[in-house]
């Protein structure tokens, strides 16, 4: 990530929420579109060396995105996303949710609400993740397992699929 550009990760315990902003030098339509579009979340929605696959997508209210994340050897870490509601380049929320290849959801392992929002800041694009938790256990247990270090990762690459896609 370029260092003149806003990355913040907070997580409030009193409200089990996570709030991630990030800024990218892009157009908020072209960030838009790599968040919603599976040809394109294929291409960064992993940290470095996992890649993603999308086995099924619909991005419309009610819909869904059915991926995995896909470490080098071949080992698949199965998502699933529910849409609940979309307001086009400007925000939308959706559940999410560790599965298996079926889409069945993992009920031993945290889901939450996310509330994803985009924003002009001059010519740049700044999105707003805001993530609830169930419960505070919840919220603890995906920071241990490295959600800020997996979304800095992950939102690199989009920096870079965007310094292509802005060519």
């Amino acid at each position: 990530m370029k260092p003149d550009l806003q990355f913040d990760f907070i997580a409030d315990k009193q409200k089990n929420t996570l709030t991630i902003t990030r800024e990218f030098k892009a157009s908020r339509q072209l960030v838009w579109d790599c968040y919603t579009k599976s040809e394109l979340l294929d291409q960064w929605f992993a940290p470095k060396p996992l890649t993603t696959k999308t086995k099924s997508m619909q991005f419309k209210n009610g819909g869904h995105w059915h991926y995995a994340m896909v470490e080098p050897n071949g080992t698949e870490y199965w998502g699933y996303t529910e849409y609940l509601s979309i307001h086009p380049i400007n925000y939308y929320t959706a559940l999410d949710a560790f599965c298996d290849e079926k889409g069945e959801i993992n009920k031993n392992l945290p889901r939450a609400k996310w509330l994803v929002s985009f924003n002009d800041k001059g010519e740049n694009a700044v999105v707003e993740s805001v993530v609830t938790y169930n419960s505070l256990n919840d919220l603890e247990t995906v920071v241990n397992m490295g959600m800020q270090q997996g979304m800095s990762a992950t939102l690199e690459k989009l920096d870079e699929l965007l310094l292509i896609l802005n060519k």
